[in-house]
């Protein structure tokens, strides 16, 4: 079964294609129309519905979700598989095939993406905002839900908080005895008090000895 992208990842191509139902020339001079569709019906002058549109983007990213699936050899997530289908959809197939960019990932080489991406922010000769902007947002999505690391710190998984439900109560138990013994008059009431201070305390630091030796 052909690999399609999500609705999120259509929803983003739709916001940074921006919708124009009005047939108009991009910044290559190439007559475009509904969600950056080009060829027919895209011409001077010709209009369409919100619905033909749609039609239209679904229609288009079937051929570059099968280029991508068949452009790219190694293992792709969802969101980074959207990413790609969103550039090669920008760029072209043909360029997108032979890309530094899909050399570089069929070597495995993934953290190479990001930057490759980055390279294509030119239309008709200059660089343009709107293209620098799309292709950090297609960064970000091929890094969502992925681990990112600052190289050369290794992944790893991430050391528990120490304090937590039971060490709140515990603290919150300290504080309470002190409140009620400096509250209450009396030798006995404030011994009564320091007898349950120490014993919260004493609970707390085991505790955390307990908590730093699993941590460790």
């Amino acid at each position: 079964m052909a690999r399609k992208v999500t609705d999120e990842v259509i929803e983003r191509i739709k916001r940074w294609e921006g919708l124009r139902l009005t047939a108009y020339r991009d910044a290559g001079g190439v007559w475009t129309i509904g969600y950056g569709h080009t060829g027919a019906p895209a011409r001077a002058g010709a209009t369409i519905t919100l619905a033909q549109a749609e039609g239209l983007l679904r229609q288009d990213l079937a051929a570059f979700e099968a280029a991508v699936e068949r452009v790219i050899t190694v293992p792709l997530t969802d969101n980074q598989f959207g990413a790609l289908v969103s550039f090669a959809f920008n760029v072209g197939e043909a360029a997108f095939a032979r890309s530094t960019l899909a050399a570089r990932l069929n070597g495995g080489d993934y953290n190479s993406v990001p930057e490759q991406l980055a390279r294509w922010v030119h239309a008709g000769g200059k660089r343009l905002q709107g293209l620098v902007n799309r292709r950090a947002a297609e960064a970000g999505l091929w890094a969502s839900g992925a681990f990112v690391s600052s190289a050369p710190v290794p992944a790893s998984l991430p050391r528990p908080a120490m304090l937590t439900g039971e060490a709140t109560a515990a603290t919150a138990g300290l504080v309470s005895a002190i409140a009620t013994a400096a509250s209450t008059p009396g030798p006995l009431q404030w011994l009564f008090g320091v007898l349950l201070a120490v014993s919260y305390g004493a609970s707390a630091v085991m505790w955390l000895a307990r908590r730093r030796q699993e941590v460790n």
